[in-house]
């Protein structure tokens, strides 16, 4: 699987999820609630791009089939679901992305292909140490994940044929830094705990 990601996820933060599991199915479901919502959003902010509308309604409905499919195996599982804070990932990393158009529509398009490549990278970590129908969901989602950040690249690719492997490169800095750095809470895009750096 190729990827467009500047950095690998540190080892540590995939021994303390997997020592965290209940923790981190609670963040994977609200990441797919997330990813679902800014699909729509996109598509309410660009309604004139008809392909883009189309193809994000697509994986929006996708992303909440597998919000359905995280909550049964929470539920499998026994986990409680919680109300959680946003984490820094999502929040830094919108940050970084310019406000004023042409420009923001590539950022915000390059940003979620980051958060789908990161997406990808992780269960692909995860599916071979989770056993049963758990390992094979995330199998699944590792896949799924993929073919999303490549969506997204190809419509940033249309839409700043000269300028999105540049601003890429950049915006690829700034998630790598939040996706490896030591984070206070662990979610499914934090860095890794301080003592497992």
């Amino acid at each position: 699987m190729s990827t467009i990601l500047a950095a690998a996820t540190p080892a540590g933060w995939t021994e303390a999820a997997l020592a965290s599991l209940p923790g981190l199915l609670v963040d994977h479901a609200n990441c797919e609630k997330k990813a679902a919502s800014s699909a729509l959003a996109l598509m309410f902010a660009y309604p004139e791009d008809r392909t883009l509308s189309l193809a994000l309604a697509r994986l929006a409905r996708e992303e909440l089939r597998h919000f359905e499919q995280v909550q049964r195996a929470i539920a499998e599982l026994g986990v409680s679901a919680v109300r959680q804070r946003p984490g820094r990932y999502a929040q830094e990393l919108r940050r970084a992305l310019r406000s004023s158009h042409p420009a923001r529509k590539l950022d915000q398009l390059l940003a979620a292909a980051l958060i789908e490549a990161r997406s990808a990278e992780r269960f692909t970590l995860l599916a071979p140490r989770l056993s049963g129908t758990l390992g094979e969901l995330y199998a699944q989602l590792a896949l799924s994940e993929a073919r999303h950040f490549e969506l997204y690249i190809g419509f940033a690719r249309a839409c700043a044929p000269g300028e999105w492997r540049a601003r890429l490169a950049e915006l690829a800095v700034r998630e790598a830094e939040l996706a490896t750095q030591p984070d206070s809470e662990l979610r499914f895009h934090s860095g890794p705990p301080p003592a497992a750096h």
